[in-house]
C-alpha cells in the first residue's frame, strides 16, 4: 500500500512538475516573442505608410531586392525560410538565431518598396528562431526545444494576427498534416494568449473584418458555398503550381540571383503601373476588407495578387504568402458571389479561410481564424467552405517540408511531403 501510495505521488509530482514548467516557460517564451513581434509590427506598419506616402519609393524595389539578396547570400545562404522550422520540429534541421534579424530586416524592405508579400513567413521564421535559442539557452532536451519553437511559432503568430487561438493551433497542425502536436498544447496556448496580450498592449491591434450579410443556410445556399469552396481549392492548386512553376523559370532562364531579383522587380513595376493601382503592394489587407465589406472589388483583383506575390516570393524577397492568400481567396470568393447570387461578404470571407486552407492543409486553423475574425454567426459556411476545400485541394501545399502524414481521403498511413 506505501509503495503504491509512493508510486502514485511520484507521478503526480512529475506531472505538476511539467505542468508548472512548461507555464512558466511559456509565459517568458509569449513576453519575449511577444515584445519583438510587436516591434516586427510597428515596423511594418510604419514603412508601409512612408511607402503610401512617397509612392516614388517604389522604384526602389530593385534596390531593395538586390540588398535582401546580398544579406542572404553573405549571411543566409543556408537559410531555408519556415521550412527550417518545419524540419527543426522533426528532429532534421535548426533555426539558427541569425535568421529572426535576416527575416526582420529584408520584410521591412520588401514592404517598404512594394513587394506583393505578407507577414506571416516572417513571423514563424521570427517566432521559431527565438523559441529555438531559448530552449538553446535553458537546460532543455532536444524533444523540449522542439516545443519551444512550436511555442515560439504560436506567440508570434498570435502577436502579429491578434488571434491566439487559430495561433496556438497552427503551430501543432501545420508540420504534419493528420498528426497533432498535443505535448505543445499548454505551452503554444498560454504563449500564444500572453504575446496577443503584449501586443494589444503596446497598441498593435488585431485586423477586424465586418461580414455585413450572412443569409439563412438552405440546401441552395449550402450548395452555392460548396461551389465557392470547391473553386476556391482548385485556386488554391494554380497558386501553389504557380510558385514552383514561376521557381522553375527563374532557376532555368535566371540563374544569377542578382540578375532575377533585377528582373522580377521590373517586370513587378511595369504591370503595377499599367494596372494603375497600388491595392496590390504588401500583403494586400486593404482588398481583404473590400471583399468583405463589399466595396469597389473589381473582377480580376485576386488574378493580379496571385501573379505579384508569385513574381515576388519567388525572386528572392522575404514575407510570405499566407496574408496573400487570404487576399486572393476574399477578393475570389467575393466574386464568385456576384455570379452566384449569394452574399458576397460571406463568400468574400469563406474563401479567404477556404483558400488559406487549401495552401496550408490545416482546418482547424482555418475555421479558428474565421471565427476571431469574423465571429460566429456564419459558421455553417465557414465549416462548409474549409472542409470541402480542404478535401479538394489534394497534397499541394506553400511549403515543401510540411509532411501529409495520414491520407485525406482514407483512414491510411501516407507519410509523404505536400507538392509544391
Amino acid at each position: 500500500m506505501q509503495e503504491k501510495a509512493k508510486y502514485y505521488g511520484n507521478r503526480i509530482w512529475r506531472d505538476m512538475s511539467s505542468l508548472g514548467k512548461w507555464l512558466i516557460l511559456a509565459v517568458v517564451t509569449g513576453c519575449i516573442v511577444g515584445a519583438a513581434s510587436s516591434l516586427f509590427s510597428y515596423v511594418l506598419k510604419t514603412v508601409t505608410n512612408v511607402r503610401e506616402e512617397h509612392l516614388w519609393i517604389f522604384y526602389l524595389l530593385p534596390v531593395s531586392g538586390l540588398i535582401i539578396v546580398f544579406l542572404y547570400q553573405k549571411f543566409g545562404k543556408d537559410d531555408g525560410g519556415p521550412n527550417q522550422v518545419f524540419m527543426t520540429i522533426r528532429s532534421k534541421d535548426d533555426v539558427p538565431l541569425k535568421s529572426a534579424p535576416l527575416i526582420f530586416i529584408s520584410t521591412a524592405l520588401t514592404h517598404l518598396t512594394g513587394g506583393s508579400a505578407g507577414r506571416e513567413g516572417a513571423v514563424i521564421q521570427l517566432g521559431g528562431s527565438i523559441g529555438n535559442q531559448l530552449g538553446r539557452m535553458l537546460p532543455l532536451d532536444e524533444e523540449d526545444r522542439h516545443v519551444m519553437v512550436m511555442c515560439g511559432m504560436s506567440a508570434a503568430f498570435a502577436a502579429l494576427f491578434g488571434t491566439p487561438m487559430a495561433a496556438a493551433v497552427f503551430a501543432m497542425e501545420v508540420v504534419s498534416v493528420g498528426v497533432m502536436y498535443y505535448t505543445a498544447l499548454v505551452p503554444c496556448i498560454i504563449a500564444s494568449l500572453i504575446a496577443s496580450g503584449f501586443a494589444a498592449s503596446m497598441g498593435i491591434n488585431p485586423e477586424a473584418f465586418h461580414v455585413t450579410s450572412i443569409p439563412a443556410l438552405t440546401i441552395e445556399s449550402g450548395i452555392k458555398m460548396g461551389i465557392v469552396a470547391l473553386c476556391c481549392a482548385g485556386l488554391s492548386i494554380l497558386f501553389c503550381m504557380a510558385l514552383n512553376g514561376i521557381s522553375a523559370f527563374y532557376a532555368k532562364y535566371l540563374k544569377n540571383v542578382y540578375v532575377r531579383v533585377v528582373v522580377a522587380s521590373v517586370a513587378i513595376i511595369v504591370i503595377t503601373k499599367l494596372l494603375g493601382t497600388t491595392d496590390y503592394m504588401g500583403a494586400g489587407t486593404g482588398l481583404i476588407a473590400q471583399a468583405i465589406e463589399h466595396v469597389n472589388v473589381r473582377t480580376l483583383d485576386f488574378f493580379w495578387k496571385l501573379v505579384l506575390t508569385v513574381l515576388t516570393m519567388r525572386a528572392g524577397f522575404r514575407g510570405g504568402e499566407i496574408v496573400p492568400s487570404f487576399c486572393i481567396g476574399a477578393t475570389f470568393g467575393c466574386v464568385l458571389g456576384h455570379i452566384l447570387g449569394l452574399s458576397p461578404s460571406i463568400c468574400a470571407a469563406s474563401g479567404m479561410v477556404a483558400l488559406f486552407c487549401g495552401v496550408t492543409n490545416c482546418p482547424l486553423t482555418s475555421i479558428l481564424i474565421a471565427f476571431e475574425l469574423f465571429g460566429f454567426e456564419g459558421v455553417s459556411y465557414y465549416l462548409i467552405a474549409v472542409s470541402i476545400s480542404y478535401a479538394a485541394s489534394g497534397y499541394y501545399g506553400l511549403y515543401k517540408d510540411q509532411t501529409i502524414v495520414y491520407s485525406k481521403y482514407k483512414a491510411k498511413y501516407v507519410n509523404h511531403h505536400t507538392k509544391m
